[in-house]
């Protein structure tokens, strides 16, 4: 039987089936996905080539508008560049920023909670303090807070190149201290079972134990967490995009698209942040929508 046959028998995947919710936005999330990293072969043009884009076509409107042409499906920005390649390949920023940001939140997060939870002591207190502290402020300002550092220690014509990792690193700054947390409880439940008893028995060295025993038994609650939290990211990220210190305007994000359309919303262009924003709510609202599924499927309570 291939792990796919046992897994579509899984409880999971019978939970999957039996959810409209789960479904119709792992369809939604599936096409936004093929969509943004597939948008080289599937956007009709490169909004990103001067060469291909002409100023003349300039706030052309959708297609189904008196004015609008069937080259633009959903009309054009202020530069001509086509706002429906525009999506695809801002989604495709997004999203990378936000899986970026999640795995090295995670990884952070989880090597501290893990060293917190089975050490205990001084450096449990020590590690779960900073967390709290941090957890105080709102994620969007410490996130602010790093990049603004970042921009005042480096050179002005070196931003550009640095706003990815700089933004990618900000973000996962502010959430780590959810997987730490996280894994420090479930940690401290783990390093009392009777198997973690038995390696330490037989002279299983401590680290080996946290990573190789424990770890595994830890990540259900941290798998749900990545998923809600990169729902999170991209809020982040379109966030300070659209304040104007997220990602380059060569390269615009969908929070960039959002800023840029903003300006042109009450002079009757509304297409230019409206499509942006609905696009946000969809990927946001469907990764959302997966997580609330996953959390309530590998919930044992509710099963």
């Amino acid at each position: 039987m291939s792990a796919l046959t046992r897994w579509w028998d899984s409880d999971v995947a019978w939970s999957w089936r039996h959810s409209p919710i789960a479904v119709l936005a792992t369809i939604i999330l599936v096409l936004l996905l093929i969509g943004a990293f597939g948008a080289p072969w599937v956007a009709p043009h490169n909004p990103f080539d001067l060469a291909t884009v002409d100023l003349m076509d300039a706030l052309l409107p959708p297609v189904w508008e008196t004015e609008g042409t069937s080259t633009y499906l959903l009309g054009t920005d202020s530069q001509g560049r086509d706002l429906f390649s525009a999506l695809l390949y801002g989604t495709r920023i997004s999203l990378l920023i936000g899986f970026a940001s999640v795995a090295l939140a995670m990884l952070f997060g989880v090597v501290l909670g893990l060293i917190a939870g089975y050490a205990g002591g001084r450096v449990d207190a020590v590690i779960m303090r900073v967390a709290d502290i941090q957890l105080s402020f709102p994620a969007i300002l410490i996130a602010l807070l790093i990049d603004g550092v970042a921009r005042a220690a480096v050179p002005q014509n070196l931003l550009d190149v640095i706003a990815f990792p700089v933004l990618i690193g900000a973000i996962a700054l502010a959430g780590w201290p959810q997987y730490a947390r996280t894994v420090r409880g479930s940690t401290m439940v783990e390093k009392n079972r009777e198997y973690v008893q038995a390696a330490r028995v037989i002279g299983v060295s401590r680290y080996r134990i946290m990573f190789h025993h424990v770890l595994p038994n830890v990540l259900g609650p941290v798998l749900v967490l990545a998923t809600v939290h990169l729902a999170t990211a991209i809020i982040t990220e379109a966030t300070l995009s659209f304040l104007g210190v997220g990602v380059p305007p060569t390269s615009p994000s969908l929070g960039t698209l959002i800023r840029v359309g903003n300006d042109f919303l009450f002079s009757g262009e509304w297409w230019i942040t409206i499509f942006p924003g609905v696009m946000l709510v969809l990927l946001v609202l469907s990764v959302n929508l997966l997580g609330d599924w996953l959390r309530d499927a590998l919930n044992p309570r509710l099963n």
